[in-house]
């Protein structure tokens, strides 16, 4: 419990003077309500020796009315504060939580579904907000208003107060069994609610193929499953608090039981006045509340409890790419020049050499190509340069989250001469442009895609970056122009459209280095040619990495690698790669060949 707990203390320390006021009111609100009772008790002893008349009995009616005024004041802010500060941790954990995801790994989300983590994000967050408000102040409001009580009757009757608390002992053999097994329950609810979330999540990202292949009715029947598999989870739960709640009122039922019993013996043998025995009651009676919204507590902070278990699984998890200490002291250092060296480096990912003692220099303003069969490492290779992955060895471990796979790597990779580590991660990849061979695009407007990355892009920054990247004319031609909305992941533009708005996208950065992975894929030779001339521009005095298939992309890069099962196993111009009558020389004659036949 405590280590579920741990993560919450700094956010509590943070509004400490607000619960500190909090716990004020909740002190008043108890202190003035168990008054209520003593008022009773007075104006019916004074009632019983005839010693009332209309001025007392307006009296005490106006202190019972001040009573309850007052409380509600207190209640009121209570309510105000500390369900104040549950809404504010709410928001400095959800802020905090998402800033975390946003420095993890891309091997992190290649491990862990989307659907899992928006519902850890989401509806365990919101039982963590409960646990922080409304289980915290009736948890206070139930201890304080339970001593105070329990200090007036005590003072009534010592006999009558030992016999009313007699079941307090049941009551907590039966809060601890039903506390640790709902504990267990809510648990495996909130994994399957996961499984629920990813099946939603995967099947509105991917509808399309979905419709495709004609598998609405299998994934529907599959949603099904997981749904009665959620219910039936619930349902234990369910059957649990409908025990728990009856239980406690059965205990508080006995303890009336015995006071109703032995209370009126009490009064008839003189121990105790008619006034006296009816504030006991009332006491007893007040205490009804606090003891079932025991039960509805215990319910909250068993879930919120099993809920912040599992943010915390997320936000134990260790970020594998950091600055390091000597990066730290390079922040403000010079910027880069773009000069980027490969030294005998060899990486692996999940025991499997994906890159073999790879050694190239791509000095600063020149341009190099890469070409190879598919699974050669071309991305993994690229990817090293950002440090989307890392050449570190390491191997993560986080708790209670599926292991993000062991990453190794032997080598150097340097950039304008120093270990890449050494740069600030910011430095670093806000001198690198970077389209990636899956495009990704926000639910947002042309305009803000293009410019996302840039503080306070202009208007005239935003189409020069779309001319270059042969876009503008396709962009124009809509009704709303940049101010067209795009869809979720760009659904509403065609793939050669979404990869020429994010080429503008990474264009407008105006990066030291221009890396391109297959960016050109989903557009024709013709738009290809456009493009290429727009970048032949753009790439002057800038480092330029590119990878494609087509050697019409190619043959103008300053240097072309050939990369076969993670090695390079050709390097130089077109021409002499040509010479040489290698996989380029295949690869250009099968694509010259292709080019024949579609003419034909």
């Amino acid at each position: 419990m405590y280590r579920n707990l741990k993560p919450l203390f700094p956010y509590l320390k943070k509004y400490r003077w607000t619960l500190f006021i909090g716990a004020l009111t909740v002190f008043g609100n108890n202190g003035i309500w168990v008054l209520f009772p003593q008022i009773l008790r007075r104006a019916i002893n004074d009632l019983d020796a005839h010693r009332s008349s209309p001025r007392l009995l307006a009296i005490y009616a106006g202190l019972l009315l001040a009573v309850a005024v007052t409380k509600g004041v207190f209640q009121y802010l209570t309510r105000w504060l500390v369900i104040g500060v549950s809404r504010d941790v709410e928001y400095d954990l959800r802020n905090d939580m998402f800033a975390h995801l946003e420095r993890l790994p891309y091997s992190y989300y290649q491990q862990n579904r989307t659907g899992d983590i928006m519902a850890r994000a989401t509806n365990d967050l919101n039982y963590v907000r409960m646990l922080m408000g409304p289980a915290i102040m009736y948890t206070a409001n139930t201890l304080v208003f339970t001593v105070a009580a329990l200090f007036f009757m005590w003072r009534t009757s010592p006999k009558l107060t030992v016999l009313a608390f007699l079941p307090l002992p049941l009551a907590s053999i039966v809060i601890q069994h039903f506390g640790r097994r709902i504990h267990e329950r809510f648990e495996k609810i909130q994994e399957q609610f996961s499984n629920i979330s990813a099946r939603a999540q995967e099947n509105f990202s991917g509808a399309r193929l979905i419709r495709a292949y004609v598998q609405e009715r299998a994934e529907i029947e599959l949603f099904e499953t997981s749904n009665r598999e959620y219910v039936a989870r619930s349902l234990p739960l369910a059957r649990l608090m409908g025990m728990l709640w009856p239980a406690l009122e059965l205990l508080l039922g006995l303890a009336v039981a015995v006071v109703l019993w032995m209370g009126p013996r009490e009064v008839l043998m003189g121990r105790m006045s008619v006034g006296d025995f009816y504030s006991f009651y009332t006491y007893l009676i007040m205490l009804t509340w606090p003891v079932i919204a025991l039960g509805w507590v215990i319910n909250v902070f068993q879930r919120g409890l099993a809920s912040m278990g599992r943010i915390n699984e997320i936000l134990t998890v260790h970020p594998d790419i950091n600055d390091s200490a000597v990066a730290e002291d390079l922040r403000h250092a010079e910027t880069v020049r773009g000069t980027v060296e490969f030294r005998n480096l060899t990486f692996s990912y999940n025991g499997a050499a994906v890159l073999k003692n790879i050694n190239l220099e791509i000095p600063a303003g020149t341009s190099l190509a890469i070409v190879g069969p598919t699974g050669s490492g071309k991305t993994t290779l690229v990817s090293l340069i950002p440090r989307i992955y890392d050449v570190q060895t390491r191997e993560a471990k986080h708790n209670g989250m599926p292991s993000q796979g062991e990453i190794g790597a032997a080598g150097e990779l340097l950039l304008d001469g120093r270990p890449l580590r050494e740069y600030p991660l910011a430095t670093l990849r806000r001198s690198i442009g970077f389209v990636p061979q899956e495009t990704f695009l926000f639910s947002d407007t042309i305009r803000e895609n293009i410019a996302f990355g840039v503080e306070s892009a202009t208007d005239e920054q935003i189409h020069s970056a779309a001319e270059a990247a042969n876009i503008a004319t396709d962009i124009e031609a809509f009704p709303d122009q940049y101010n067209t909305m795009v869809g979720e992941r760009g659904i509403t533009l065609s793939g050669g459209q979404k990869q020429r708005t994010a080429i503008a996208r990474a264009i407008i950065r105006d990066p030291r280095i221009l890396v391109l992975d297959d960016a050109l894929a989903s557009v024709d030779t013709h738009t290809e040619e456009k493009i290429l001339s727009h970048l032949r521009e753009i790439m002057q005095g800038r480092t330029t990495i590119f990878i494609s298939h087509r050697v019409s992309t190619v043959r103008s890069a300053d240097r072309i690698a050939v990369l076969h099962e993670g090695r390079v196993v050709e390097l130089g111009t077109h021409e002499e790669l040509l010479e040489r009558n290698g996989y380029y020389t295949e690869l250009y004659n099968k694509q010259l060949l292709e080019e024949e036949l579609a003419q034909v």
